[in-house]
């Protein structure tokens, strides 16, 4: 346990010295801020055209259902900040594995008292935590907004739970192709490739058989994190990531038992 807390404390001084980490929490950040307040004004706009005096005085009732903040804002927002992390994720996880491997202290690791469970643990562990910056680097203005408005703090925790949820995901994608990748480079394109690919797999229902189209977007992410933001927490959706990220950190696993090999 003494050996896993060392690492785990390497990793997360690396992780918190490192410039890009800076500027990825500072680039979604931005991002998620631009993109609300985007949102959000087309959604004012969307209430002032149906209540002002130029479309026929409606009243404030008569506003279709569809115009309300979760499908103006906050369901549009996820799906960008979904797209947001697939950008950004990699850039961060691509360093974890590849890294030593290309300096050669994966090996020195693996002749310690670490066991390759313990150094898969410490490094999916700091790119958790990195998550978690990110996260909290997004929730302030969507945050406030929710509260203000009284869509209330169970679906606010709904949203930014799916959004942790998918990160964790796209995080220990990142961290299985790190583990097999010979350096940083390939690490990031390979995450990338594979995160934009199984993103969602429902264009593929045209060409396939139903069986077949079915198994695809089960294995999607976007099925997988929408409905958080409709305020709805499903077990079968946490149960998907859970195993995601348990599938990545077997294959990491097993990319060490390689190196031994070798």
């Amino acid at each position: 346990m003494t050996a896993l807390l060392a690492l785990l404390r390497k990793e997360l001084s690396i992780l918190l010295r490192s410039p890009v980490t800076y500027l990825t929490l500072t680039f979604v950040g931005t991002v998620t801020a631009l993109l609300f307040f985007d949102y959000l004004r087309h959604y004012n706009q969307l209430l002032f055209l149906y209540t002002s005096n130029s479309m026929g005085s409606f009243e404030l009732g008569t506003i279709p259902e569809y115009i309300n903040l979760s499908d103006q804002v906050f369901v549009p927002l996820l799906e960008q900040l979904a797209l947001t992390f697939i950008a950004v994720i990699p850039l961060v996880t691509m360093r974890s594995f590849a890294e030593e491997r290309a300096r050669g202290t994966d090996e020195l690791l693996l002749t310690t008292e670490l066991t390759p469970e313990k150094i898969v643990i410490a490094k999916f562990l700091t790119a958790y935590v990195f998550v978690s910056l990110v996260l909290f680097t997004s929730i302030l203005y969507p945050a406030a907004s929710m509260l203000r408005t009284g869509i209330g703090l169970q679906h606010l925790l709904s949203v930014y739970l799916g959004l942790w949820v998918l990160g964790i995901g796209l995080a220990s994608i990142g961290l299985a192709c790190s583990a097999f990748a010979n350096n940083q480079l390939i690490a990031a394109i390979s995450a990338y490739a594979i995160a934009l690919i199984i993103f969602d797999l429902s264009w593929v229902q045209t060409f396939a058989s139903e069986s077949v189209g079915y198994a695809l977007i089960a294995m999607s992410l976007h099925p997988h994190f929408v409905d958080f933001a409709e305020g709805l927490i499903i077990a079968q959706h946490l149960a998907y990531f859970v195993g995601l990220a348990a599938v990545c950190a077997a294959l990491s696993r097993l990319s060490l038992d390689l190196i031994r090999v070798k």
